[in-house]
């Protein structure tokens, strides 16, 4: 039972710098342009935001007010989720 613990405690620490690589965060701005072909959104913070390939871009333009939720990964925001404000 002792060596299933240590093996646990061992691989739990050898993952969790895995942990930095990605954070989520949210941030509450204003849509200042919305690019489809580059599946990107750029809010009034100066800050570009990359979606999916299945994003659904519908009331999404200028001057929108959003909540976005999103994942830093290797230097990028991903957005995981949107709301309109």
């Amino acid at each position: 039972m002792r060596m299933i613990i240590a093996t646990l405690l061992a691989t739990a620490s050898i993952f969790s710098p895995l942990n930095s690589w990605a954070q989520s965060a949210d941030v509450e701005a204003t849509i200042k342009a919305v690019d489809t072909k580059a599946l990107c959104l750029t809010l009034d913070d100066g800050k570009t935001y990359k979606v999916s390939e299945e994003f659904n871009f519908e009331g999404l333009k200028a001057g929108v007010k959003v909540l976005v939720f999103y994942t830093m990964v290797d230097g990028s925001r991903l957005v995981d989720d949107i709301e309109i404000v």
